[in-house]
């Protein structure tokens, strides 16, 4: 074994080694071995002696410049030297065969991807870390259960070639940045889940290969930038002498060179695994960007037809015959007002005046009673719904027209009694002087002691310090203001303390009110319902009938969003505490998918994972004095405080209040309710305190049958959302378990063949791409 050792070792770093690795053939290591892991020869001295053999071959090999088949004994290495010697073929890998020549050139100085990988076995052989005879010839000879490449016959791949096309998505990233290879996008289930691990090992080097090559080229050029910006000279070739000039196209030639040699180690790893490492720092390849960008565009994205009038659509909730007149206007691209009578109730007479009744659906262009849907129809087949339609756009609407909802129009949020504790909190704001200060050292903005707090209290209120101190406490548990280190609720001392619409994290929130509201807080199953009220009619107005686009262009600009908004802002100081399961449920529910649409508006759509992060983690509402992200929501109050994928941190820690409303148990359907505005995710709806349970169930099943989970019988492979991989342990300890659970949501028949394949271990698990386009 010493033996061995040292002429391992001096193969690797023996000078004369080096010198040959500028040579423009394989250099006596990588033949070497390559050829003992190719015939699984398991003694070093028989190793050199058949390289060497190689060696001299090879060399015959340059001077002719052709290939001879005889040199190699495999028959996979012969098929590629035969495709080599073809002009005009491919090989095994798609390329040509002048640009399999030209890579050959171009590889002058660095090695090739099998080189790398049996240099790699040799150094493992020498620590210690010896492999079997099998695992050598598997590691050469296996390739990933995603794509099979028949050497052989280069024209023709494994019948799983398809399953590329699943595997080359970027990650992505939640609340912290998913690290490449936490998750394989493709696992198979039983029997062929070592299979994958042995192949996930032999496809590293290449990925380390392509990302080191990268990082060469991308050097190069800063290197280059900067000498010439330390001599003086600009990028722009200005003042540049010709041997500069010389040097300069050298480098540009040699980043070319490393450039092409990147991105066919790219693509061909791309191909044999379907992992493409440019994709982890956002460059994709043109096909996949294409692929996850093409949509067919839906009737919302249609821009309407300019006009002068004005056309009032009059609906009310649950009405089957206003969303036929709601796409009958889309179709036709007529821009239109909706006025929900539920909404707004003081409509009704309104409506009742001028048509007769309270019959909807009523369209109106202009002042002129157009009809309910049956109208609409039989103008549109006689013709004369074009005559309708130019005068609409001709004209605009006189004074007797109906006019669209008002600001603040039948809207309760700003009503009811005065809080004569902001009344006082009021006062205090403009009697206190607010400074930054140190305390402990750390610097807090925006604070006052409690002393000076219980000074205002006892002068303006005529309390005596213990009475006011009881006041700044009552203060506290309403939520007004608070201790900046929550140390205690309030004291007579030099503890700071800060008002909470000043609080740095709460002024960033987006439903803070401007200024202090001096309205009582509601109850919060009361604010409950008026969202759930308000969510359901913006859901049937401005979203498709199946919930999967939403019209973002509408909703901006609709009165109900503005309503909508009004309603957050009371969520400032509810109290959320004596909150029964089923109101938690809905409510939460239905404020994440609002407040998913109100970050969409606001800070627009994500365009990347960083995007994605920062709207999950960053977008927040303070409801009952706490900030709640849309990540808080999800993973700490209906998930339970269970950690995010990918993250080694629980949402709420020990001492957050929060955590004293998260739900008691993690709930695994709400995964199939929450819409973050992405194409992949499930329908968009109004969920209900009284039927919360069945309605999960309801869209659990929804979404499972219409393509969160895809079984071919004939194939045994499952196609399934990556919701379920994601968040598995929600659904059990692994993918059996997962699959089993999800079972119960789909048709019986599909469910019984696959439990039963699973139950053989024969079934295969493909995970699909999650579209993380707007869904619009």
């Amino acid at each position: 074994m010493e033996k061995e050792d040292a002429i391992m070792e001096g193969s690797v770093n023996h000078p004369a080694a080096e010198k040959e690795a500028n040579e423009p053939i394989l250099n006596n290591e990588s033949v070497k071995n390559k050829v003992s892991n190719q015939r699984n020869l398991g003694s070093i001295p028989d190793v050199l002696q058949e390289a060497n053999t190689v060696n001299d071959r090879m060399d015959e090999q340059e001077k002719k410049i052709s290939v001879d088949n005889s040199i190699l004994h495999s028959g996979a290495e012969k098929s590629q030297v035969d495709t080599i010697n073809e002009p005009g073929k491919e090989n095994s890998l798609g390329e040509s065969t002048s640009s399999s020549l030209l890579a050959n050139k171009n590889e002058i100085d660095k090695p090739n991807l099998d080189q790398v990988l049996i240099l790699g076995e040799l150094e493992s052989l020498k620590s210690g870390q010896q492999r079997s005879e099998a695992e050598m010839s598997g590691l050469i000879g296996k390739q990933t259960d995603c794509v099979k490449v028949d050497l052989k016959s280069p024209c023709k791949t494994d019948k799983n070639l398809n399953e590329v096309v699943y595997e080359e998505e970027a990650e992505p990233v939640f609340d912290g940045t998913e690290e490449p290879g936490m998750g394989v996008n493709r696992s198979l289930s039983a029997r062929s889940v070592h299979r994958d691990s042995e192949a996930q090992g032999y496809v590293w080097p290449e990925k380390a290969v392509a990302l080191t090559n990268f990082v060469r080229s991308k050097s190069t050029v800063a290197m280059s930038t900067v000498l010439r910006r330390l001599s003086g000279k600009s990028d722009d070739g200005q003042d540049v002498t010709a041997e500069e000039d010389k040097s300069k196209c050298f480098e540009k030639s040699a980043v070319a060179s490393q450039e092409y040699e990147t991105q066919a180690v790219s693509q061909k790893t791309a191909e044999r695994t379907g992992w493409n490492p440019l994709s982890l720092i956002g460059i994709l390849r043109d096909d996949t960007r294409n692929r996850l960008v093409e949509t067919e565009v839906s009737p919302e994205a249609v821009l309407p037809i300019a006009m002068k009038g004005r056309i009032i659509l009059y609906t009310r909730l649950g009405c089957h015959e206003s969303k036929e007149a709601r796409l009958f206007l889309r179709r036709k691209r007529l821009r239109y007002v909706e006025i929900n009578i539920d909404v707004y109730p003081s409509r009704k007479m309104e409506l009742e005046k001028i048509a007769g009744d309270s019959v909807v659906p009523r369209v109106f262009f202009n002042e002129v009673l157009i009809g309910g849907w049956s109208e609409l129809k039989s103008l549109d087949e006689s013709g004369k719904l074009s005559e309708k339609i130019e005068y609409v756009v001709d004209e605009a609407p006189s004074f007797e027209a109906a006019l669209p909802p008002l600001s603040g129009e039948d809207d309760l949020s700003s009503s009811g009694s005065i809080d004569e504790l902001a009344v006082i909190v009021k006062k205090m704001k403009q009697s206190i002087a607010l400074k930054d200060r140190f305390y402990k050292l750390r610097r807090f903005t925006n604070c006052f002691l409690g002393s000076e707090a219980v000074d205002f209290l006892s002068e303006d209120q005529y309390l005596e310090r213990e009475e006011a101190v009881e006041f700044g406490r009552k203060l506290a548990i309403n939520l007004f203001l608070q201790n900046v280190l929550d140390e205690n609720v309030f004291e007579d001392d030099n503890s700071l303390y800060r008002f909470l619409d000043d609080d740095p994290f709460v002024s960033q929130c987006q439903n803070i009110p401007r200024g202090l509201t001096e309205v009582k807080p509601k109850p919060i199953i009361e604010i409950s319902s008026r969202l759930r009220f308000l969510s359901h009619a913006i859901f049937e107005a401005y979203a498709s009938e199946d919930g999967r686009h939403v019209d973002y262009r509408s909703i901006h600009g609709s009165e109900e969003f503005a309503r909508y908004l009004r309603i957050t802002e009371e969520l400032q100081r509810v109290n959320l505490k004596d909150m029964p399961r089923e109101e938690k449920l809905a409510f939460f529910i239905n404020l994440y998918n609002m407040m998913a649409i109100h970050a969409i508006l606001v800070w627009g759509h994500p365009s990347g994972p960083m995007e994605r992060r920062k709207l999950f983690g960053e977008f927040k509402y303070v409801i009952g004095g706490c900030t709640y992200s849309l990540s808080a929501i999800h993973n700490g109050i209906l998930r339970s405080n269970q950690r995010p994928p990918y993250n080694l941190i629980k949402p709420f820690g020990v001492k957050d209040k929060r955590l004293k409303v998260a739900l008691p148990y993690s709930e695994p359907l709400v995964h199939f309710a929450l819409v973050n505005g992405m194409r992949s995710g499930p329908a968009l709806r109004c969920y209900s305190p009284g039927n919360i349970d069945k309605e999960l169930v309801e869209s659990a099943s929804d979404f499972l049958r219409d393509g969160g989970l895809i079984v071919d019988l004939s194939t045994k492979v499952a196609y399934v959302s990556k919701i379920l991989r994601w968040f598995s342990v929600d659904y059990g300890n692994n993918e059996v378990e997962v699959l089993k659970h999800a079972a119960n949501y789909l048709d019986s028949s599909v469910s019984q063949a696959m439990l039963e394949l699973l139950a053989n271990g024969q079934l295969k698990v493909v995970y699909l791409p999650y579209d993380w386009g707007l869904n619009n």
